[in-house]
């Protein structure tokens, strides 16, 4: 059930998914055996047969009795479609690239799915010019490592608050202690600044974040700007407090700074 639905994506109807399979487990076959071990009808096998044959996704060859078929080798298939898949995509992406004008706007939008907004993070992150601010959890650090990697190579500034553990190589990092995270809910959350134009944040109290805001609002871009900024700052401060100092403190504040000084020696 999972190799057919996997097949339905590429494209492949039910019977010709039910074929192709059939095919891998015994070949040579004859439409007569393929029906039989693919369980599809007799009178619609030829026509799913000929179907793969126009994709190219099966060989026949006469016999003296019946014609033969075996499939293309699975390798061979997917290499194919992902010729085929990022020849549409370059195409589809010089057509509609040429429709699209980017505008100067403040409105809020939303995204919604997480593999629509990281795409749309990753795009933000590599037309970056200048800097980047960032606030990643592990999970989005793996996401977004590729494109970040990529940027902070070509000399965009990019600094990162993480909340969790992953290891990351940009021009500054600091690790946001896990209890304020906890207390303020940064765990899960995702927020991009590029060139202090634009804001994607998205932000998860349990489970991974599904949708996403995005704007050119000047007004919010500086804030989520300065909130990363701050961010940063101060876990520079934090990481330069002696116990004496951190003694001092309201017990709340201790126990939140005391738990970032605990992961730091972990």
């Amino acid at each position: 059930m999972y190799l057919l639905t996997k097949l339905a994506e590429l494209g492949f109807t039910e019977y010709e998914a039910k074929v192709y399979l059939a095919l891998l487990d015994d070949y040579p076959a004859t439409g007569y055996q393929i029906s039989k071990a693919a369980g599809v009808p007799r009178s619609m096998v030829y026509e799913a047969l000929g179907r793969l044959k126009l994709r190219g996704a099966v060989l026949e060859t006469p016999d003296e009795r019946a014609t033969l078929y075996r499939p293309l080798p699975p390798d061979v298939l997917l290499d194919n479609h992902e010729q085929a898949q990022r020849r549409l995509v370059e195409e589809l992406r010089a057509g509609l690239a040429g429709l699209y004008q980017g505008r100067e706007e403040d409105r809020i939008w939303s995204i919604s799915g997480r593999e629509a907004l990281l795409a749309y993070a990753r795009e933000l992150i590599g037309r970056a010019q200048q800097e980047i601010f960032l606030v990643l959890d592990d999970p989005d650090v793996a996401a977004l490592e590729p494109a970040i990697a990529e940027s902070y190579g070509r000399g965009v500034s990019t600094s990162a608050v993480l909340t969790g553990v992953a290891p990351l190589r940009c021009s500054q990092v600091v690790r946001h202690p896990p209890l304020e995270s906890q207390l303020h809910e940064l765990s899960g959350m995702l927020v991009v600044v590029v060139d202090g134009a634009e804001v994607l944040v998205a932000a998860s109290a349990a489970g991974r974040a599904a949708s996403a805001t995005v704007t050119r609002n000047r007004n919010l871009v500086l804030i989520a700007r300065q909130f990363v900024w701050m961010e940063l700052f101060a876990q520079r401060i934090f990481a330069h407090m002696d116990g004496e100092l951190l003694a001092r403190l309201d017990p709340a504040d201790r126990r939140v700074l005391e738990s970032a000084h605990r992961e730091e020696g972990a």
